[in-house]
């Protein structure tokens, strides 16, 4: 599996999104708008495998982080949060 973790480089959302397409990511001290939204965070981890990074999240146990999946998600998927 192709993920791991990065430098802690704070990223905009749209960098985030463009170097891990179809990832999802753990974005530590998450800067987040009023609608809560990510605008920019540091990418503490990423991966292919949701299951991965949850394991990886759990491990690490950041103080304040956020996942996000950076794909389109299937029009009969349904996100629970």
């Amino acid at each position: 599996m192709l993920s791991g973790y990065k430098m802690k480089e704070i990223l905009s959302l749209s960098e985030i999104q463009k170097q891990y397409y179809s990832e999802w990511v753990l974005v530590g001290d998450p800067e987040i708008d009023d609608a809560f939204n990510i605008k920019q965070g540091v990418v503490l981890w990423h991966s292919k495998d949701r299951d991965e990074l949850y394991r990886k999240a759990r491990q690490i146990h950041p103080k304040h982080s956020a996942i996000l999946y950076t794909g389109k998600l299937p029009d009969n998927v349904a996100v629970v949060l």
